[in-house]
């Protein structure tokens, strides 16, 4: 019975010491992969920033654009206004001409 409890010792000393060994690895590895972790995370973290750039950069543009369209939009309300008032301005002359048309007849 002496023979077969230290067998069974041996075995669980064996097998707690694989698993601290296999730990051991598992922990030299994550540090291994630690520092190639950061590099891609802040290569990751650059990529976004420029992203993030460009879409400033669009949105700028784009509130340029929008300007000039609202600048243009009002110069057409006022050509429309003045060409609007130059047309009543015609119409009741043509319309007074018409008048004094009739009147002297």
């Amino acid at each position: 019975m002496s023979r077969s409890a230290v067998l069974v010792f041996l075995l669980v000393v064996l097998i707690v010491t694989s698993q601290l060994e296999w730990k051991q690895q598992l922990v030299n590895e994550l540090e291994s992969a630690a520092p190639k972790q950061k590099h891609i995370s802040s290569r990751g973290e650059l990529v976004k920033e420029k992203i993030i750039l460009s879409q400033e950069k669009m949105i700028r543009l784009l509130n340029e654009h929008i300007r000039n369209l609202q600048q243009q939009l009002l110069q057409c309300r006022d050509n429309n206004l003045t060409v609007n008032s130059s047309r009543s301005s015609f119409t009741s002359y043509v319309s007074e001409i018409r008048r004094q048309q009739m009147m002297d007849d």
